[in-house]
């Protein structure tokens, strides 16, 4: 007789199992759903997904508010979004972020894509930088108006451009104003600012209260050997890294201003957002950076429980970043 128990490959419990079979199973991911072309019945809000390319498979939802007849032909600021997940789980399309992206969208009353990137380990990185960057690419092209989205045509202000994202979601928003600011975006756009939630940077040498003692088997550090075993340099490549050998200056960022956001019981991150928030400060940047953080919770509170307050201080401390 054949065994039918499956042998595993990897594992990162209790996120992600991979079998040596090549299938992958992520227990923790919320299911998925559908968007709401004809608004969502709590919040007003119309979505929709459009294919960004074929080849390789990039697609996006895309977040309206509602719109009055005072503010049909309002134009509303652009959030191009990047989910967490480590790189390796959740969705643009869950269920979770679903939510998340309809609060946000309704209260703060912005534009919002949320760019469905490949994830690993069946795309390792870059795969994820890659496909973002094509997001932001296609949002910026539609300002020469002669493309096929309409919400974005007839909505969207091309002057106020936001890229975002929560833990590797934020990790990803740093890199994609990187490299804006080495490449430039379709018909001159610019990215206006930058919100990173709960950001996703690590490095080998420990930091702050991080202890050298099981520092290699710390989830940051296992997470980035998983998700880019070909990442020059390891967990010090600079994607992961800002002050890495190698790393550009940080003073290139391609934004005008950005927002960190930390929480207080994020052990295992929360500090290198701090360390992050210093190191642009100190870098020479001419923009304007700003820390905030929420003491008493953890790592994405404000997405798992969008309903808390705290979560609403942070929706409202984003609304007066963008609004400014």
């Amino acid at each position: 007789m054949t065994s039918t128990t499956k042998e595993v490959d990897i594992e990162i419990l209790p996120y992600i199992r991979v079998y040596k079979d090549g299938s992958v199973e992520r227990p923790e991911d919320a299911p998925f759903s559908p968007p709401t072309p004809d608004q969502d019945p709590e919040t007003g809000v119309s979505s929709k997904d459009i294919t960004i390319s074929e080849n390789p498979s990039v697609s996006a939802r895309l977040y309206l508010p509602k719109l009055t007849d005072h503010t049909q032909n309002q134009k509303l600021p652009i959030l191009v979004y990047f989910h967490g997940g480590g790189f390796f789980m959740e969705s643009a399309f869950s269920s979770l972020y679903h939510r998340y992206l309809n609060s946000i969208v309704s209260q703060v009353h912005v534009l919002a894509i949320s760019v469905e990137y490949r994830i690993a380990p069946e795309h390792p990185l870059p795969a994820a930088y890659e496909d973002s960057w094509a997001g932001l690419q296609w949002v910026a092209s539609q300002s020469a108006g002669n493309d096929k989205e309409p919400w974005l045509i007839n909505n969207g202000d091309f002057e106020r451009i936001f890229v975002g994202g929560d833990s590797a979601g934020a990790n990803i928003a740093h890199n994609m104003a990187m490299r804006a600011g080495v490449e430039s975006l379709p018909c001159g756009v610019k990215i206006l600012g930058a919100y990173l939630v709960h950001p996703y940077f690590f490095s080998s040498k420990t930091y702050g209260s991080e202890s050298m003692e099981g520092h290699e088997m710390s989830l940051p550090y296992v997470a980035w050997n998983f998700v880019y075993p070909s990442a020059t340099g390891g967990v010090d490549n600079p994607m992961l890294n800002p002050e890495g050998p190698g790393a550009p200056s940080l003073t290139g960022l391609g934004c005008d201003r950005m927002l960190v956001c930390v929480a207080g019981k994020d052990l295992a991150i929360k500090e290198r957002g701090i360390w992050y928030f210093d190191m642009v400060r100190k870098s020479g940047w001419k923009g304007d950076v700003e820390l905030f953080e929420v003491e008493e919770e953890d790592h994405n509170f404000h997405i798992c429980n969008i309903e808390s307050e705290n979560a609403k201080a942070m929706v409202k401390r984003l609304a007066s970043f963008i609004f400014m």
